[in-house]
């Protein structure tokens, strides 16, 4: 679907509220702050499959009270699709928060909607979310590299048994062989571990 070219500093939102009268003080206060609202659905609806289809930058939940589907249309868009999430409630149980934050929420805001907040609510949120998305993907190249490190090091520890070589012979002889095949030093090893383990 071609998206609109939106102006600097807009943002696409999919709103989620099942009352016409809030989701109307919503999408003005969004419009106020230079925001565009590109959907708005029923919290019963598929939260999901709106978010394939419309590909909003931001999304906005008001209802009174997160409940489980929501709660796990939300989980499997933090798991999908990553977006910022605000959330505007009336229930303020700390367990219900909790969840919804588990649950991808990158804001919660208790005790109704007030227009002017509504945009340094969406910037806290935006920004708590690209941090997250940040610390996510350090977490996610670290666990890459130690795979990687541990690949390394059993190739090694292959090539010293079946060769007799010391621990630098075996690593110059990987490190020959990845430059020879123009290969990642990870996939060299790889491939002798997969040849070692079909012997």
């Amino acid at each position: 679907m071609r998206q609109e070219p939106k102006p600097a500093g807009s943002l696409r939102v999919l709103l989620v509220d099942e009352s016409v009268g809030r989701a109307a003080i919503l999408e003005q206060a969004l419009a106020d702050a230079g925001h565009a609202v590109v959907g708005r659905i029923a919290a019963s609806e598929d939260l999901q499959a709106a978010v394939q289809r419309i590909e909003p930058d931001v999304i906005i939940i008001d209802m009174d009270s997160p409940d489980r589907d929501t709660l796990e249309h939300m989980r499997g868009i933090s798991a999908d699709r990553p977006k910022p999430i605000v959330m505007f409630a009336e229930d303020g149980d700390s367990a219900t928060i909790e969840e919804a934050v588990r649950a991808g929420v990158s804001a919660y805001v208790v005790d109704g909607l007030n227009p002017g907040r509504v945009k340094p609510i969406m910037e806290v949120a935006i920004a708590r979310f690209r941090e997250f998305q940040a610390l996510r993907q350090e977490l996610a190249d670290a666990r890459h590299s130690l795979a990687e490190r541990k690949d390394i090091e059993r190739a090694k520890g292959i090539l010293m048994q079946q060769r007799n070589w010391t621990e630098d012979e075996a690593y110059q002889a990987l490190r020959k062989l990845a430059m020879d095949r123009n290969l990642r030093l990870a996939e060299v090893a790889r491939n002798i571990i997969a040849v070692a383990d079909l012997l």
